[in-house]
């Protein structure tokens, strides 16, 4: 596994053995920022970041390799959290990010009464708690974390459909590759 490009392009990930972690495999997580940026390399600029379900933090790293602003990682196992903070470490990278080990749902309260704004989340819970994904997504939309412009992406098995529409986020975009998928959503108007 490795920072596919940005600042930190071509540096190795470490991951955990025999833990219920499932990286985001290179190829999907290219697939989902070519989405992201449109051909646009500057896109990624300033943004700030929430990544659920974190695991080795690939996903928010290469965020950060790509000019993200903030990341905020949730992650509940302490040998995952500190997998991500030696990951971030082993890149040199000191700041721009929090990690917290709370659940996502935790995760999300505390950062919306701390007024944090996301531009991106991306949540990808292990693919047999079907049920965290719609726990998660109607968090999200009750919360004041997104505006108008904020994306969400949800990583899934291909076979598993997460649902289209969670109060005002409503899906706009799936892909599929392999045997894994990305919903991607955005809020309606009001």
């Amino acid at each position: 596994m490795r920072v596919i490009a940005g600042q930190y392009r071509s540096r190795p990930l470490r991951s955990l053995r025999g833990m219920d972690i499932r990286p985001t495999q290179d190829r999907l997580r290219e697939t989902l920022f070519n989405v992201l940026c449109a051909g646009n390399p500057e896109a990624l600029l300033g943004t700030t970041w929430l990544d659920l379900y974190a695991g080795t933090g690939a996903v928010g790293i290469e965020a950060l390799s790509r000019g993200a602003a903030k990341v905020y990682f949730a992650e509940t196992s302490k040998a995952a959290a500190d997998l991500i903070a030696a990951n971030l470490k082993s890149l040199g990278v000191a700041s721009g990010f929090q990690i917290v080990r709370l659940e996502s749902a935790k995760a999300l309260r505390q950062w919306d009464s701390a007024g944090v704004r996301a531009d991106f989340v991306f949540l990808d819970p292990p693919y047999r708690l079907q049920e965290e994904y719609a726990r998660t997504l109607d968090a999200l939309a009750s919360s004041k974390l997104l505006g108008p412009a904020s994306v969400v992406i949800a990583e899934h098995e291909k076979r598993f459909d997460p649902g289209g529409n969670f109060g005002r986020l409503d899906r706009y975009r799936k892909l599929e590759q392999g045997d894994a998928a990305l919903s991607f959503y955005r809020l309606t108007a009001l």
